[in-house]
């Protein structure tokens, strides 16, 4: 693949982006169904507002900016294995999704709920863990997808 670093640059927002908005809408959904309180956006952003009134905007901008952020990494990663095709980089992105989205359930479940400042948030149980993990998969399918997409 060998891309250089505007293409990594480039890649990595498309890649952030897109996976970022699949993620943020499959947790969505699940939270509207009543599945779990899967509403990270909410839940980020009012780590930082202790409130729910201004959180879903400063939420939005945390989020989509560390799904940019994630994606370079990933992007960095498939690049440097030298994953060319589109089924290699969407399978490294799944696989790295795995590997984060486990990382932040464990998080997650042992200290954030734990310290959030609202009780709609300190509840984080196997349902919680579950969907975040599969949103984390979601999200590395998408940016590997993209980073396959855009280099074929």
């Amino acid at each position: 693949m060998d891309m250089n670093a505007g293409s990594i640059i480039g890649i990595s927002l498309v890649g952030g982006v897109i996976g970022t908005l699949c993620m943020t809408i499959f947790l969505q959904i699940i939270t509207k169904t009543g599945v779990a309180n899967a509403d990270m956006v909410r839940a980020l952003g009012s780590l930082f507002t202790k409130s729910l009134k201004s959180s879903f905007s400063v939420g939005i901008v945390i989020h989509f900016t560390s799904g940019i952020i994630f994606a370079f990494i990933y992007t960095l990663v498939i690049n440097a294995l030298g994953l060319n095709g589109i089924i290699k980089a969407i399978s490294a992105g799944t696989i790295m999704g795995f590997i984060q989205g486990g990382i932040v359930c464990f998080v997650l479940v042992t200290s954030v709920a734990e310290n959030h400042p609202l009780p709609d948030f300190q509840e984080a149980g196997f349902s919680v863990a579950a969907v975040h993990w599969i949103g984390h998969i979601i999200y590395g399918f998408f940016v590997g997808l993209m980073v396959g997409l855009i280099t074929i």
